[in-house]
């Protein structure tokens, strides 16, 4: 689950991928950001869209940023978290 995922995977330096205002998966680069290129952060941000609801759409917007900037709220229901400084990548399938 993307919980899991965040709490048990998540490091702070990893970059936590997912697409912009849909339900879906959400997506680490287990690397510390200084050695991830840019291919595989276009690489990571379509296979987070291509796992989530907007996918039928062809096209749309995923946000990344550092594991440190996610952040659950106590309560919230699985899957939801809040973001602070991310970079947004379009994609397209």
């Amino acid at each position: 689950s993307n919980d899991y995922l965040l709490k048990n995977i998540g490091k702070p330096e990893f970059l936590w991928f997912h697409v912009k205002d849909f339900p879906g998966s959400h997506v680490i680069i287990a690397e510390n950001q200084d050695k991830i290129s840019e291919d595989l952060i276009e690489f990571a941000a379509k296979l987070t869209f291509k796992n989530s609801k907007a996918k039928n759409n062809g096209k749309g917007e995923v946000i990344y940023t550092s594991v440190k900037y996610v952040k659950k709220p106590k309560g919230a229901p699985p899957g939801l978290v809040t973001v602070q400084k991310f970079k947004t990548i379009f994609v397209s399938l």
